[in-house]
């Protein structure tokens, strides 16, 4: 019952503001720590943790920009695969790199495949299709070239979130500033519905920030409220009227969809990914093709019962019924026995 977690080491587990995998990892690991696994979180070393933590960097590398990334990857990983011994199961949350790691120790990995960044990286899959388990977030995300033993949605600790029943009057986008999240999209829409939009989260590609978003800024119709922690993205989320998503590629998983409908704020989001697992088409969001019928359901949201969206998050996304995913996984994998 021994499971060694590997976290990223972008940022801290849990992350402070951004850090979705970190995040994730985080909210397993304590629940399974909760349920009495015995799980060790190879971390930062300032990542908090009710289990046991073992790190060989002082802090994120996004948090740190004097650290080589490359460097504390490579000492980090290996700090996990060289006490494989200790564990009977290795669940990798770092991407790709770990499999390289896999054939030199007898003890079981399981990997989440946190996405796919480009077809580059699947020759390192594929090579260990046979050695490594792979989990997928979502349907949409598996590759055709490998073999899954599950897929299994994040979830969310339901109750770090405050319903409300009553919707705000503004509009909000939630997530990276990139195209690939299609920000600027989300500018045009509450544009052209005379919504108001705030817009919360890293600024990830600063030319793309510069020249697609900040000419729009005005602290009255568009206004960007920096990357925000767990008290004010709940208060964002809660008190928005609908949280716009108009991804610009197939993304994954979206823990912002789930936190925002944990608020009961509806989401409209672009028919992309893993958005029709996540949103159910006008039970508690909208799934629109583009900016244009974005636009044009704007005004629906309102006949979107918030309560739903509430409900739909405690029965398909919360943390308990994600840990009880992967403890069936684990219990397929390794020979030891895990609770219930």
């Amino acid at each position: 019952m021994r499971i060694a977690m590997l976290s990223p080491i972008a940022w801290r587990t849990p992350p402070r503001h951004y850090g979705p995998w970190e995040r994730v990892v985080s909210l397993l690991t304590e629940e399974l720590v909760a349920r009495g696994v015995d799980v060790t979180l190879f971390a930062t070393a300032d990542s908090k943790t009710a289990g046991r933590l073992r790190s060989v960097c002082s802090a994120g590398y996004e948090e740190n920009r004097s650290m080589d990334p490359k460097v504390w990857e490579c000492l980090h990983i290996s700090e996990v695969f060289e006490a494989a011994t200790d564990f009977d199961l290795i669940h990798n949350h770092f991407d790709f790199l770990p499999l390289s790691y896999s054939g030199l120790v007898e003890t079981p990995v399981l990997s989440t495949i946190h996405g796919f960044s480009s077809p580059g990286i699947l020759p390192v899959y594929r090579k260990y299709n046979d050695r490594v388990s792979y989990v997928s977030i979502s349907d949409s995300d598996r590759s055709p070239e490998l073999d899954y033993i599950a897929t299994i949605h994040h979830g969310i600790k339901v109750d770090e979130f405050s319903f409300r029943s009553e919707p705000g009057d503004y509009l909000l986008f939630f997530g990276r500033i990139h195209h690939d999240k299609g920000t600027r999209e989300a500018v045009e829409i509450a544009r052209r519905a005379g919504r108001k939009l705030l817009i919360a989260g890293i600024i990830q590609d600063q030319d793309y920030y510069q020249r697609e978003i900040k000419p729009y800024l005005d602290n009255h119709h568009c206004t960007y409220v920096g990357s925000v922690g767990p008290r004010e993205r709940d208060e964002l989320l809660g008190r928005a009227y609908a949280l716009l998503h108009p991804i610009n590629f197939d993304e994954p998983f979206g823990l912002s969809i789930i936190e925002s409908m944990a608020c009961g704020t509806p989401v409209i989001a672009f028919n992309r990914g893993s958005m029709p697992e996540l949103i159910r088409n006008g039970i508690d969001g909208l799934l629109v093709s583009g900016v244009d019928e974005a636009v044009q359901v704007v005004e629906l949201v309102a006949a979107i019962d918030r309560a739903q969206c509430r409900k739909s998050v405690e029965t398909r996304f919360s943390v308990a019924r994600m840990a009880g995913d992967y403890l069936r996984v684990y219990r397929q994998i390794s020979q030891t026995g895990f609770p219930d």
